[in-house]
C-alpha cells in the first residue's frame, strides 16, 4: 500500500522547493505586517494611521486579484510568483532607506505600501493554487497542512523575531531584513518547473478575468466561503491593530511582547494543524470550520477583560490551536469544489473575497479604538460570532454538481470557459 504520511510528500517532484519558498515568503510577510504596525506606532504615534497602512497593504492587491488570477491561468505561476517577491524586496528596502534618513512622510509611506500590494494576489493565489496541482490528490490533506503550516510557522518564527530585531536594531534595519527574505524567496522558487496547464480562452485578460468572479458567485460553496471568512476576518483585522494598542499601551510591555503574542499562537496552531492533517475531512469540513470559530469565540471575550499578559497569551495559543482544523476543513473544501481548470481565477477572486474583512477591519480599528479600546475588542468578538452564523447560513452540507463531477471522474476542464455547477 502506497505510503500517505507527511514523508509521500517529500518525493513529489518541485514540492520541497516549492515549499521552502512558501515558507520564507511568508516569514517575510509575518515579520513585515508587524513591523509596518510598530513602525507607524512609534514614529508617527497614530493607531488611525497604523490601521490605514494596514489597510493599504492589502485591499489594492485584493482588487485586482481577478487579473492576477487570470494572469496565472494563461502564462502559469512561478514566473508571477517570483515578480511579486522582487517588487516587495524592491519596496520593503525603499520604506527601510527613506525612514533611515528621515525622509518618510506619512503620504510616501502609504503610497509605496499601496502600489506594492498590487501584485501581492500573484504569489499568495500562486503557491496556493500549484499546491493541488504539484501534489496527487490522496495527499492534499497533508499539503494543506504544511500549507496551513507555513502561515503558523511565519507568526511563531516572524513575529517574535520581529519584535525582538526591532528593540535591538531598530525598524529600518528590520525591514531590510525582510526585504532580504523576499529576496532569498526568490532565488527559491525562480528554477522550479512550472506544471502549470496554461488556458488559453480566446478572451482578453479582464474577460478572464470577469468569468472568475461570475464563478465564484455561481458557486454558492465559494460564495459561502467569501460572505463567513470576510466577516470573520473583519474582526481579526481589528485585532491586528487593538492588540498591540493592548500589550503596548494598557499592559505596559514592548515591541518584543507584542510578536511574541503571534507566536505563541503559531505554537498553538502548528500542533493542530499537523494533526488535523493526518485525518480525512471529506464530509466534515462544515463541522471542523463551525468548531473552530465557536471555540475562537469563546476564547476572545477574556480579552476585553485582561489586566495580565500572560491572559492576552493564553487567549492567544487557545485560538492557534482553533485555527489548525479551520484552515485543513476550509482549504480542502474550496479544492474539493472546485474545478481545476479553474484554479488560478477561481482561488484568485476566492482568497481575496475571503481576506478583504482583514484591511476593512484593520481601516475601522483606528476609530474603535479612538472611542474606546474595549470597543474595538468586543467589535471583534461580535464578528467572530456573526462568522459563525453565516457558516451554518450559506455553506452547503453536499457537494454541488460540479464538484461531484470531479469526484466521478466526469471534469468539465475541456470546456473552461463555463463554470461547473
Amino acid at each position: 500500500m502506497q505510503k500517505r504520511g507527511y514523508g509521500a510528500l517529500r518525493r513529489v517532484p518541485g514540492f520541497a522547493q516549492l515549499y521552502v519558498s512558501l515558507l520564507l515568503g511568508r516569514l517575510g510577510g509575518a515579520m513585515l505586517a508587524i513591523t509596518l504596525i510598530l513602525f507607524v506606532l512609534a514614529r508617527y504615534h497614530s493607531p488611525q494611521l497604523a490601521g490605514f497602512t494596514a489597510f493599504l497593504a492589502i485591499f489594492p492587491g485584493l482588487v485586482v486579484s481577478p487579473i492576477a488570477g487570470a494572469l496565472l491561468d494563461r502564462r502559469g505561476r512561478v514566473r508571477f510568483i517570483t515578480l511579486d517577491y522582487l517588487v516587495a524586496t524592491g519596496s520593503v528596502l525603499l520604506i527601510a532607506g527613506l525612514a533611515a534618513r528621515n525622509t518618510l512622510p506619512a503620504p510616501l509611506l502609504l503610497v509605496i505600501v499601496g502600489v506594492s500590494s498590487l501584485t501581492n494576489p500573484l504569489s499568495n493565489t500562486g503557491l496556493r493554487s500549484l499546491f493541488p496541482i504539484v501534489v496527487p490528490r490522496e495527499l492534499w490533506e497533508r499539503a494543506n497542512a504544511l500549507d496551513s503550516s507555513g502561515y503558523l510557522i511565519s507568526s511563531l518564527v516572524g513575529a517574535p523575531l520581529a519584535g525582538a530585531l526591532i528593540s535591538l536594531v531598530g525598524a529600518e534595519w528590520t525591514l531590510a531584513f525582510t526585504a532580504a527574505l523576499f529576496a532569498i524567496s526568490a532565488v527559491a522558487i525562480f528554477g522550479l518547473h512550472d506544471p502549470s496547464q496554461k488556458s488559453a480562452t480566446g478572451r482578453s485578460i479582464l474577460g478572464d478575468a470577469w468569468s472568475g468572479l461570475v464563478y465564484v458567485w455561481r458557486s454558492a460553496t465559494l460564495r459561502g466561503l467569501a460572505i463567513t471568512l470576510s466577516t470573520l476576518n473583519v474582526g481579526w483585522g481589528i485585532l491586528e491593530i487593538a492588540i498591540p494598542v493592548l500589550v503596548l499601551s494598557r499592559l505596559h510591555q514592548g515591541p518584543a511582547a507584542v510578536g511574541s503574542l503571534w507566536g505563541l499562537m503559531g505554537v498553538g496552531g502548528l500542533a493542530a494543524t499537523l494533526v488535523s492533517g493526518r485525518f480525512k475531512t471529506e464530509g466534515r469540513e462544515r463541522q471542523l470550520m463551525l468548531g473552530s470559530i465557536v471555540i475562537e469565540a469563546v476564547a476572545l471575550v477574556a480579552v476585553p477583560f485582561a489586566q495580565s499578559y500572560w491572559v492576552v497569551a493564553a487567549v492567544m495559543v487557545v485560538v492557534g490551536i482553533s485555527n489548525g482544523p479551520f484552515d485543513i476543513g476550509m482549504f480542502t473544501l474550496r479544492q474539493r469544489r472546485t474545478d481545476p481548470a479553474w484554479f488560478g481565477r477561481a482561488f484568485a477572486v476566492s482568497m481575496s473575497l475571503n481576506f478583504v474583512g482583514m484591511p476593512i477591519g484593520s481601516a475601522l480599528a483606528g476609530s474603535l479604538i479612538g472611542l474606546s479600546l474595549n470597543v474595538a475588542l468586543w467589535a471583534a468578538v461580535a464578528f467572530t460570532v456573526i462568522a459563525g452564523v453565516f457558516l451554518l447560513l450559506t455553506i452547503p452540507r453536499g457537494e454541488e454538481e460540479g464538484a461531484a463531477s470531479l469526484r466521478s471522474g466526469r471534469s468539465q476542464t475541456a470546456q473552461p470557459d463555463q463554470p461547473a455547477h
